[in-house]
C-alpha cells in the first residue's frame, strides 16, 4: 500500500467541512472510490484478523415431534 499525502484544511463550520468532503469524493472516479473502500476493508481485516478466520459454520439439530412421519420422494410428509 502506498503512502498518502496528508492534506490539512481549516473550515469555519462543520457544514462547510462536510460540503468539502462530499465535493472531494464526488470528483473521484468510481475506480478511485473502490480503491479507497478496498483499502479500508483490508485495514479492518488486518486489525481483526477476520480474513483468516473465514465464515463460521452453524448446524442446528432438531428433534421431530412426530417420529412416525416420513418424507416421500417429493418432499411431502406421509404417515
Amino acid at each position: 500500500m502506498e503512502r498518502m499525502e496528508a492534506i490539512v484544511a481549516k473550515f469555519a463550520s462543520h457544514d462547510e467541512a462536510e460540503q468539502a468532503t462530499l465535493a472531494y469524493y464526488r470528483q473521484l472516479t468510481p475506480a478511485q472510490r473502490l480503491e479507497i473502500l478496498l483499502e479500508l476493508i483490508e485495514a479492518a481485516n488486518a486489525q481483526t484478523n477476520a480474513a483468516s478466520q473465514g465464515l463460521a459454520r452453524v448446524y442446528r439439530i432438531t428433534r421431530l415431534s412426530a417420529p412416525d412421519v416420513v418424507l416421500r420422494e417429493g418432499g411431502s410428509p406421509r404417515e
